[in-house]
């Protein structure tokens, strides 16, 4: 990961645990209790890098915006700092590129979250991805209608009350058509979000 993109990742989590004040006597047990609801929505920034160490590349960049709803299924589980919670959600997204020529991806994903509860209001959390939609993006590394979002990420909530949370993250982000078309050498980006998490029964 190139420095810029190091920063993109940490910075905003540093500020988010530096600027916000703590949930008064939050209590994670029964904020992530099982059965809870989560209403989540985020954006996000991406830039496509070089994994493979291509000469030709389309440099792809864009955004994302996306309401993600979710439910904890299962009651915190886990000692000490791996003490946690499951969250499990489906998240309509649409994707704009703006590099090299405007084009979108929209679609659903399958969001797996582990939050870390050991630490009061400030929440890390894990997650992956795993998603399928209708695409107009037609470059050298896939030239396709419909394509698959794979991700894998870390991130981390602060709780500004014991139901509202503010997050950021990082995702490593794959982008292909499955062998369903050709081309498919599919693409890799980096990608850095902002969010907003509302906890409800």
């Amino acid at each position: 990961m190139t420095p810029r993109w190091r920063v993109v990742a940490w910075v905003p989590l540093l500020a988010l645990n530096v600027l916000t004040p703590p949930a008064s006597a939050f209590d994670s047990n029964l904020t992530f209790a099982k059965g809870t609801r989560v209403i989540s929505a985020e954006g996000s920034y991406g830039e496509q890098f070089n994994l493979q160490g291509f000469d030709d590349w389309s440099k792809i960049k864009y955004w994302n915006v996306g309401v993600r709803a979710s439910i904890l299924p299962f009651n915190p589980l886990g000692p000490s700092v791996l003490h946690g919670a499951f969250e499990v959600g489906l998240e309509p997204l649409f994707q704009k590129y703006t590099e090299p020529r405007p084009a979108f991806w929209s679609g659903l994903v399958a969001v797996f979250r582990y939050h870390f509860l050991s630490l009061g209001p400030f929440v890390p959390y894990a997650e992956g991805g795993a998603g399928v939609g209708g695409t107009d993006l037609k470059v050298r590394e896939i030239d396709s209608n419909v394509s698959f979002l794979l991700w894998a990420g870390l991130g981390a909530s602060v709780f500004l009350t014991d139901s509202i949370a503010v997050y950021a993250g990082y995702r490593y982000e794959h982008n292909s058509n499955g062998n369903t078309d050709k081309p498919n050498r599919g693409w890799e980006s980096h990608v850095g979000l902002l969010g907003v998490s509302y906890y409800f029964r």
